[in-house]
Formats: C-alpha cells, structure tokens, sequence
C-alpha cells in the first residue's frame, strides 16, 4: 500500500506537470526554499519500508527556473527513494519550476540494519550545483529486530492458518517453538500474523520487552498454556502496533488482542503497557483451582478500537490497573465469570466516534442463533467486585450492571467514584443500579477524578479530586508509580499529585 501511494502520489504529480512545458525558464540561481530543512523518517524496523514523507521545493521568483540536478548525496548507494515530479529515482536533471510555484518531492527507505554502520541514517538531498548548491537533510533511526512470521506451504506460497481445538481456523499464524518462548529486552520483537502458545508452554516477557505487531496479529495463549510478563516499574513490558511514524503514537484498531483462550492457565501481567489494538485482552473461561484466568497488577491499557479488556465468563484479578480510552467499553466482564479489581481506574473518553456502550459493563448472559430465534443464555456472575475504583469518562452513564434472571448474580462496589447520571430514568427500575442497595458501601456518585488530562489518557489525579484519603484500607499498599499508601489511600490506581 505504501509503495503504491508512492507512485501515485508521483503519477499524479506527473499529469499535473506534463502541462509544463510550454514556457521558457533560467538556470536555477540559488534561491529555493524549501518546506522543511530537515526531513526525519522517524524510526523503522530494519528492511520495513516506511511510510511516504514529502518535500516541497518552492521558487518564489517571478521567473521560471530550471534545476540542473537534483539527487542524493550517498548516489545509488543511499538507502532513500525520491520521487521528483513523477519520476522515480535517485538523480534527476532539468527539473522546472514555474515562477512563484513549487514542486513536491516524495521519501521513502527501507534499511537493513546488518548494512549500516550507525543506526542513525542519514543522506543529502542536493539542489543544483557548485556555488548555488543547497540541501535539505535525512535522518532515519533503524531498529534492529527479532521477526516473527507465519509459515507458507513451500509449493503454494500460501500463509499458514492456525489450528484450534482440532479445528482450522481463518487466523494466519502459527505456534512458537520452544526456543521463541522468551522475549528479552536485547531488541524489538515484531510480529506478523498470530503468535500462539501451545497447551503446556509458558511464554514469558522479560522486563523492558517491546512487542509490536503488524496489521491483523496479536498473541493467542491456548487451553493449557500460560503468559507471563516481568515488567518492572523501571522497565515495562510494551505491546503495541509496528507503525513507528508519530501520526500512529494515537491510532487505535492497528493490531488484534492478546487473547486467553478458555483453559489458558495462571496468566500473569505485571507492570504491563497495551496500546493501539482491537481488544487489549480478550479473556475467557474461568480458572482452576481457585486460581484465575487472568492475574494483573500495574498494567496499563490504552487507546483500544473496541474493549480495554472483554471477559467472557471469565477469572480476572486486578490491582493497580488502568484502563482507558476504548470505542466500545474499557471494561466490559461478559456472561458471568468471577472479577476482582482493586484499586483500578477506568477512564473512557473516546471522542473517535460515537460510543454507546459504558466504560464499565457487567453482564450475565449471552446470545445465540438457533433455528433462526435468538436465544439468551444464563451463566452465574460469582463475583464482580470493585474496591477504590474510579470509573469515569465523558458519557453521563459509565458503569452498568445488566441482569438477566435465572442464574446468580453477585457484586460489590465500595470506596469508590463512579460517573452515572440517569436524569431521564431509564435505569430507575434497575435495582442494582439503585447505588443505596447494600451492595454499595461508600460510592461517590459523580465525583470529581480530577483527572491531569483525560483525553489524552493521563489519569493520575490532582489535588482537587473528590479520590483523596476516600479509599479503604487494603494489601495493595503502593500504587502504579511505587507511591506509598499505606496511610490516608486515595481512590483509584494512583495516588494523587499537584500539578505544575
């Protein structure tokens, strides 16, 4: 896609131009300005290509002018691809510009790391020559970067797609060997497709671990495998998709989901950054022997196309953890399951398109297709506890329990802020929305987080936040950033600051 947007972008410039020559024009005297004097590719994993970067190259003359060259300084050898009004290539001659017009000139590379010398790449752009010569700079940083691909049948060329339970399946990917299970901090992991982890492996993220994925990949741990991430508060563990470029810092949708599949075992998450995805975890089934599917602690979720983390009759527990901005729910525990979070903060203020569904949804139901009637199927909630929770965003209600009789129904929510204005009474006959039932002890209802910039997902709160010393004691005894509250505890995943 990029390639092709490259020599569009350059047939376009092409047909514009071919009506150009109908005009006489003087040598270039050394007087172009240009749009940028430097050009930075941001950062690219060895032998990806980049994203297309543009220059424009004004002649602000009331005369037209011809360039007698324009080229890379590095030649044939430079690493950068240039497109000069339609042309491709890495040398150019007679190059005009009308009076008062300009010209773009189009950049791309694609580096191998084992070429360079230096990480920081760089080259030249040189217009024209000897004494009216001027140039505008090119600096990439290159990655290097441990890949990780689906197989192809040898004959065919087509990807491998995974089998699950027996089972082909559409997902292009494939199990890692034994020898991949460890992802160390040494360089940048990217992979294509979906890695998955067989029944009996552990899959373990050393500390300061980077992960990127492609479009279309994520992880998939299966029934009887485990994950686990070692991050520190120094050195966390990262997952997030593989466009480096600083347009993508904030899109979500570019990867899939880490998902633990119904039996995957003691997952474990600590000091753990998600960001960009679909669904940062996708959780099911419940844990064995009184152990959940999914144990948490300061990780951080961020900017997901659907869920933060979608449980689907899960086992979750959760302490110090953040969630936010997603286009469906950040939280979403689905068809029952057993949910523990402790001193977490759910913060949705998604302005990407409209959301309709809370920041944090509890349901115990789910529906299926049969004979063409939609049928609702119960399964027990056990538990969905909320202890110093902050749930917050910018609809007027974010957190919703939604029963369907014939099967358990359990939560408790205490010492925490939650956002709900109903002023038009469509939960007034929702008992467990009537936050003076015994199950609520100490709910602030619309409170203020007071949050330090919540569009931008920065949720550590200030000092005007209703969160301070409202939180009951509990075992969590320090918050995400190492921030002792052993005394006087504050709502929510961190203590709060005043802010500058």
């Amino acid at each position: 896609m990029r390639n092709f947007l490259f020599v569009f972008g350059g047939l376009v410039v092409l047909i514009i131009s071919s009506c150009r020559k109908d005009f006489s024009t003087i040598p270039s005297f050394g007087n172009l300005t240009f749009s940028k004097d430097t050009i930075f590719l941001d950062t690219v994993f060895t032998t990806i290509g980049s994203a297309t970067y543009n220059l424009r190259v004004y002649n602000k003359s009331d005369k037209a002018i011809t360039i007698p060259e324009i080229k890379l300084e590095n030649g044939v050898n430079s690493y950068y691809r240039l497109n000069v009004d339609g042309v491709a290539g890495k040398n150019f001659e007679d190059i005009d510009i009308l009076a008062n017009d300009s010209l773009y000139v189009f950049i791309e590379t694609t580096i191998d790391f084992s070429n360079v010398s230096n990480p920081l790449y760089t080259d030249r752009i040189l217009f024209d020559n000897g004494n009216n010569q001027q140039d505008v700079d090119l600096v990439t940083l290159v990655q290097d970067a441990t890949f990780i691909y689906p197989d192809r049948n040898p004959v065919s060329m087509v990807i491998d797609s995974l089998t699950l339970d027996g089972q082909p399946t559409s997902i292009k990917g494939r199990f890692l060997e034994d020898s991949e299970l460890t992802f160390t901090n040494e360089r940048p992991y990217v992979i294509y497709g979906y890695a998955a982890i067989a029944s009996g492996k552990t899959v373990t993220f050393e500390a300061g671990a980077e992960i990127y994925f492609h479009a279309n990949s994520g992880l998939i741990v299966d029934e009887g495998a485990t994950m686990v991430t070692n991050g520190t508060l120094t050195e966390k563990v990262t997952f997030q998709g593989d466009r480096l470029e600083a347009a993508f810092d904030n899109i979500a949708g570019q990867w899939g989901t880490i998902w633990l599949r119904a039996g995957s075992t003691a997952n474990n998450f600590n000091h753990t950054i998600i960001k960009n995805g679909t669904i940062g975890i996708l959780v099911d089934s419940l844990g064995t022997n009184n152990n959940p599917t999914l144990f948490t602690a300061n990780t951080e979720i961020y900017n997901q196309s659907s869920f933060g983390i979608l449980g689907r009759e899960a086992e979750i527990t959760a302490e110090n953890l953040v969630i936010g901005n997603a286009g469906q729910s950040s939280l979403a525990a689905t068809v029952g399951g057993n949910y523990n979070f402790t001193h977490c903060t759910f913060s949705n203020y998604w302005n990407n398109s409209f959301r309709s569904l809370p920041t944090v949804l509890v349901n115990n139901f789910f529906t299926k297709q049969e004979n063409g009637q939609n049928i609702i199927e119960t399964r027990p909630l056990i538990a969905a506890n909320f202890s110093n929770c902050i749930v917050y965003g910018n609809n007027n209600i974010e957190f919703v329990l939604d029963k369907v009789d014939g099967n358990e129904f359990n939560y408790n929510v205490n010492n925490s802020i939650i956002r709900f204005e109903d002023p038009t009474g469509i939960f007034a006959d929702n008992s467990d929305l009537d936050f003076n039932n015994p199950n609520y002890q100490n709910v602030i209802i619309n409170g203020n987080p007071d949050f330090r910039n919540p569009f931008d997902e920065d949720l550590i709160i200030g000092e005007n936040s209703t969160a301070i010393n409202a939180a009951a004691p509990t075992a969590v005894s320090q918050d995400i950033l190492g921030i002792d509250r052993t005394s006087s505890p504050d709502i929510g995943a961190y203590q709060h600051i005043i802010f500058n």
